[in-house]
C-alpha cells in the first residue's frame, strides 16, 4: 500500500485495482485457496482481503468453507 500512496492513489482506487489483479488471477488459474490467492497477488495482505471483498459484494466470486480453509473462485456468467 506504500507504493499506491506514493503515487497519489486513493485506498478505494487501490482497492478497486487490487480486485482488478485477484480477479485476472482467478481467471487465468481457476480455483484457489484464500491462502494461496493472498499470497499470489502482489500486494498487502490486508488490501487483497479488501478487495476480495469487493469482488464478493460485485457478486463475482464464490467462496466455500472447506475443513481446510476457504476455496475463491469466479462466479461463471
Amino acid at each position: 500500500m506504500e507504493a499506491v500512496a506514493e503515487v497519489g492513489i486513493s485506498p478505494k482506487a487501490a482497492i478497486g485495482f487490487t480486485a482488478g489483479k485477484v480477479w485476472h488471477l482467478l481467471h487465468d488459474q481457476g480455483r484457489m485457496s484464500m491462502t494461496r490467492l493472498i499470497k499470489s497477488v502482489d500486494a498487502p495482505r490486508d488490501l487483497v482481503l479488501q478487495a476480495i471483498g469487493w469482488l464478493a459484494r460485485e457478486d463475482k466470486i464464490e467462496i466455500e468453507e472447506t475443513s481446510r480453509g476457504r476455496l475463491v473462485w469466479l462466479k461463471e456468467e
